[in-house]
Order: C-alpha cells, then structure tokens, then sequence
C-alpha cells in the first residue's frame, strides 16, 4: 500500500498540473480576446467622436450657408426700401407693354398753340438745337397711323381733362391722401390708359438724351396752381399702396429720379374743374459733366367745360421759384436749384452700384459657403463609411481571433499536460521497478 501511494499521488500531482495547465492556457486566450475587442471597442468610440466631429463641422457649414443666405435676402429687401422709392416705381411701370416703346431719332418740334384731349401724351427731355429742354411729347401716330408724332412745347399745349374722365372718391381710408370727401366727383387721367381720356406720362428715351445722360434726370416739381387739388401718384394692382409722387398742397420741392431709357404713366387726379398750372424742372448731368435744366409751365383745362382758352392765357399765380445755392458755384437762380435737385438725387442713386457690390460679394461668399457644406459632408459620409466597416470588424473578428487562440492555447497545454503526464509514469514505472528489485 505504501509502494504505491507515491504513484498515486504523482498521478495526482500531474492531473492537477494539467488540469491548471488548461484552466491557465483558456485564461491566457480569454485575455487576448478581452484586450482585442477593448481595443476595437476604444478605436469603435474615438471613430465615432470623429464621425461627431466632422457631423457637428458639417453642420456649422450648413448653418453658415444658411445664414449668409438670409443675410443676402435681407439685403436684398433693404436695397429695395433704401433705393430711391420714386425711381424704381418709375422703372416698374415697363412692365405694361402699353409702356414698350421706341422714339425715333430727331423727331420733329413743332410750335403752334394745341389742345390735347385724347391719346398718349408724354412729358420729357429733348434737345433743341443743342439746348437742354423740356418738351411735351404728342404721340398722335400711336391713335392715328395717318398722323405725325411730335414734340411740342408747353407754353403752347393744354392738355384738357374732359368729363369722360370723372370718377367717384372711393370710401377707403387708403386714398384719403386725395384730400376730397368719399363720394365726391374728380377727374382722373389713370395709370392704366383709358382711350376716351388724355393719357399724360413722362419718359426719357429720346435717342440724343439717351446718349447723353449720365444714369438719368430729376423731374422737381416747386408749385401748382388751381382751383382744387392735384394729386399725381402711382399704384402697383389694384391692391397696392399708393405711392404719392408730387401733391399740390406741398409748399416743398418734390424731385423724384428718373432713370434713362424710363417711360412711366401714373394717376392725376383733380378735385375740382378748371385751370390748373404745375411747374417743373427738368434737371441732369450729362457724361461729360456738363449739368443742364430747364423749367416750363404744364397748362391743364379740367371739365369738358373749362375753356382752354383761358388755360394758354392763364399766368402764374403760384408761389415763386425757390432758390438754393448750387452744390457746384453757389449760384442761386432756377438753374442751378434744378442741378442742386439733380445731385441730392444723383447722390442717392450712388448708393445703388454699392449695394450691387455688396450684393455679389455675398452671393460669391453664400456659394463658397454652400461648396463647403457640400465637402464636409461628403466627408462626413466617408468617415461614417469607414466608422460602419470598423464596427462590423470589430465585432466580427476579435471574437474568432480570441477563440483560436483559446484553441491554440489549450491545445499547447494539452500537449504539455500529456507530455507530463507520460513522464511521470515513465518515473512512476522506473521506481517501481527499482523498488521491486531492491524488494528482492
């Protein structure tokens, strides 16, 4: 019994051995496969914050395209409320193609007293015998294709409002600016021609004019006379706001900018039959400096039964002609208060090439935005590409890269174990056999 209890016991020793051999090789590969998915786990989060970065740069990008957008379309509606209010209605009106029109070169003037109760009528600048003036335009032609557009001159043209033209004061606290009661009758040459009435307008599209001009012309009007009120606006539809342009109960100059190449039509209306007398100056400066303007006396004889007589005949009565020092020699008669008109309107319209400038230096800013919006995010989707395939590797490998090693390893152990184990018995047989002979 005590011969072989070593046996046993080495037998023991040797299963045990083996036995935490195995337990020792399974924690081994048990550690190696923790420390690859901790490693793919960390290297997991680190491309995730990266993938959030360049999410959150992407959508800094995207918020900045988006407010230089806002920004240019808020600059855009200031530019259109800053912008000389009185020119741009006055550039709106083309939209009618009543408006289209071409004046021929070196269309004639003509003098001789003439009534004007129907037919397109426009007032603006010519060159007569190389003087600046301004004339009244008859365009007879466009009624009558057998008569002759021409221009003629306002000390000799009255441009009579026949009863044709009565309306009723609308009950709207919208034209309460008219200074008549609603229901009250007045004579209205419309924005909107009607055939039956003189349609009056202004324009500068003379061809010399044109070619000479430098941006446009400043139409003042410094008076207005007449037994009622003259009220001279525009309306976009029916629904907008009236925009008043020269009223006669104002003691102050009203100038309003007229681009070139401009041909508008607005709405006079008068509160009372009658003589009525405006006067205006037309007043530039050309390309080659030069600053011309001209002051006439527009005759108007409104009701059918107003003499137009008395209109040619009519002397004004009104205040007198303001005079402010010019901005160039400080001169004060009626041409040098037109040019002076002429510059402060001259001065607001500079601001308008500025405001295109700045305008387009936005739009290049808005598009250089929206181009790195775009390349952030296609690296954003890269990277987010890149992260989706990292985290399907690192869940798919490190898991069977651990449980080979866990093979491997146990499988050395194994060997190990059995090697040992064989070697003890070799022992355990040799003392066995030694034991036996000394026995004996």
């Amino acid at each position: 019994m005590s011969v072989k209890n070593p046996a046993a016991r080495q037998l023991s020793s040797v299963g045990n051995a083996g036995s935490a051999s195995s337990v020792s090789s399974h924690s081994v590969a048990s550690h190696s496969a923790a420390s690859v998915v901790s490693h793919s786990v960390a290297k997991y989060r680190v491309d995730n914050r990266s993938v959030a970065k360049h999410s959150v740069d992407s959508h800094r990008a995207t918020l900045f395209a988006t407010v230089i957008s806002f920004v240019l379309s808020a600059l855009i509606v200031v530019g259109a409320l800053t912008s000389p209010s009185k020119a741009m209605a006055a550039g709106g009106d083309l939209v009618d193609p009543n408006l289209a029109q071409v004046i021929p070169a070196n269309q004639p003037i003509v003098h001789g007293n003439h009534v004007i109760s129907t037919g397109h009528v426009d007032m603006g600048p010519r060159f007569d015998n190389g003087k600046w003036r301004f004339l009244i335009a008859d365009d007879a032609h466009k009624a009558d294709a057998n008569a002759v557009s021409v221009w003629r001159y306002p000390a000799e043209t009255v441009l009579q409002v026949a009863d044709q033209a009565q309306l009723k004061i609308p009950d709207d606290k919208n034209y309460s600016f008219i200074g008549a009661q609603p229901g009250s009758t007045a004579w209205v040459i419309p924005e909107t021609q009607n055939p039956n009435v003189v349609w009056a307008g202004w324009n500068t599209q003379d061809p010399t004019v044109m070619a000479k001009l430098d941006r446009g012309a400043t139409l003042t009007v410094s008076g207005i006379q007449g037994p009622g009120n003259l009220v001279v606006y525009l309306q976009s539809g029916s629904f907008g706001q009236p925009q008043v342009l020269w009223d006669s109960r104002k003691n102050a100059q009203q100038p309003i900018w007229v681009d070139t190449n401009t041909h508008t039509h607005a709405n006079w209306v008068f509160t009372k039959a009658g003589v009525y007398m405006m006067r205006i100056t037309a007043a530039a400066n050309l390309k080659d400096g030069t600053k011309v303007s001209d002051t006439e006396y527009i005759r108007f004889a409104v009701g059918s039964q107003t003499s137009t007589d008395s209109a040619f005949s009519a002397k004004w009565t009104g205040p007198a002609m303001p005079t402010v020092k010019s901005d160039a020699a400080g001169a004060s008669d009626s041409s040098s208060d037109a040019a002076g008109n002429n510059n402060a309107a001259a001065k607001q319209s500079s601001l308008v090439p500025i405001l295109i400038w700045v305008l387009v230096g936005l739009a290049v800013v808005m598009a250089i935005g929206f181009t790195f919006a775009i390349i952030s995010s296609n690296r954003t989707r890269r990277k987010v590409m890149e992260a989706v395939d990292a985290s399907k590797a690192a869940k798919a490998t490190p898991w069977l890269d651990g449980a080979a090693g866990a093979d491997s390893a146990a499988g050395e152990a194994g060997a190990k174990g059995s090697n040992s184990a064989h070697g003890g018995d070799a022992s355990g047989n040799s003392a066995d056999a030694k034991g036996q002979g000394t026995a004996q």
